[in-house]
Order: C-alpha cells, then sequence, then structure tokens
C-alpha cells in the first residue's frame, strides 16, 4: 500500500512536535507499505488543503495523520472526528474558530476506516503504551481527522484514513514537571508497528478497548 503520513508543524509555543520530529525518522519502507511524508500547518483548513493538494497530485491508499497530544502518557490511535472547530488557543495563523463546524454540508462525525483496534494493540506488543481515543479534541488534530472522513466520503471512496496522538518527548517537559512524555526512539518505533499493522484486507480485531468514562 501507498500511504502518506502526515504530521504538524509546532504549535502552541513548543519549538518541536513530536509528531514532527518522528515521521522524519520514519523509514520509506515498512512491512509492505511504502511511505510518503508530508509536512502540514497547524492552521485549520491551511493543513487539510494541503493534503488535499497532495492526493490530487498522486494516489495514495492511506492516510494518517499524527499530532501532538501533550499531557497523554501514550500513544493513542483516534476513532472519530467530529464535526466542530473549538479553539481553545490560537492555531500558528492566529485563527481561532468558536463552534464552527468544519464542513456545513459533512455529516456530524466520521469514524477512522482503519483497523484502530489492531493498530492499538501492535503498539501494546512492541512493548510500548497505548489506548484506543474516542476524542481527539477540537483543535487542528480532530479538524484534520474529520477533514480525511470528508474528503473519503466526497471524493476518494476507497482512501483509508486516520490519526494517532503522540506525547510530549523529554525536552518539552523541562519546564512541564507534571507532564508526561515519551523517548522519541519509542514513538517511532510504536508508529512503526501501528502501520505495520495495516493490511489490504483492513480487518480489525474484536477486543474490548472503550472507556466507561
Amino acid at each position: 500500500m501507498k500511504i502518506l503520513i502526515t504530521a504538524f508543524d509546532p504549535f502552541g509555543g513548543e519549538k518541536k512536535n513530536p509528531a514532527l520530529e518522528a515521521i522524519k525518522l520514519l523509514p520509506e519502507q515498512i512491512k509492505n507499505h511504502q511511505i510518503t511524508k508530508l509536512e502540514i500547518p497547524t492552521v485549520f483548513h491551511k493543513s487539510s488543503d494541503k493534503i488535499a493538494d497532495k492526493l490530487k497530485a498522486e494516489h495514495f491508499d492511506a492516510v494518517i495523520a499524527i499530532g501532538q497530544a501533550g499531557g497523554r502518557y501514550n500513544l493513542t490511535p483516534e476513532r472519530v472526528g467530529i464535526n466542530i472547530d473549538d479553539a481553545r488557543i490560537p492555531d500558528n495563523e492566529n485563527n481561532q474558530p468558536i463552534d464552527i463546524p468544519i464542513q456545513q454540508d459533512g455529516a456530524p462525525a466520521y469514524f477512522s476506516n482503519l483497523p484502530v483496534k489492531k493498530m492499538t494493540q501492535a503498539i501494546k506488543d512492541a512493548g510500548i503504551p497505548a489506548a484506543l481515543s474516542n476524542t481527539a479534541g477540537t483543535f487542528v488534530c480532530n479538524h484534520i481527522l474529520y477533514q480525511l472522513g470528508y474528503l473519503q466520503a466526497t471524493r476518494y471512496p476507497d482512501i483509508k484514513f486516520g490519526f494517532i496522538h503522540v506525547p510530549f518527548i523529554p525536552e518539552q517537559v523541562v519546564d512541564k514537571p507534571d507532564k508526561p512524555s515519551m523517548a522519541l526512539s519509542s514513538i517511532v518505533t510504536d508508529l512503526e508497528a501501528a502501520i505495520g499493522a495495516i493490511s489490504e484486507d483492513n480487518q480489525d480485531i474484536k477486543e474490548a478497548l472503550g472507556e466507561i468514562q
């Protein structure tokens, strides 16, 4: 499969984005998958426009966006993107939409059509904590996951799409002693495991990975 892997530039005053640093270190081939990497801006709509332009120019079987979730302890494949932008902080071009639908003609939500439970288990099998997430937030990460679902629904019916959040890396928490972090090498290993769990048949596993709260 040809897979496009995207990651955001640093935002929120950070000098690095662990998602971007991690995809730079991914190999060009993961199992049977050919990997293409794309940096996207942490900017509402402009980020999805850049992905849309890439999809127009080149065929891909799947798109996986990677983003930073500072405060999370583990890697978290996302299950669903919702049709709302509600930004607690401005994006990198000072846009701060509040309670704005991402697409007026879009569905209330789009679920990733990747085998997210299988990907989560693959990360755990690599020896690193992982969890299936049911919320990608309401900032640009959720925006991109939703936009990928919208692109699949309206233009690219055969494409697979998803999103994975990664924690801070250690140098980001020097001044944040209450925040967890993960070594960049572990993030790279886990992303390889998650991507490697994707297959042509796209079959997921049946396992209880939901949450009570």
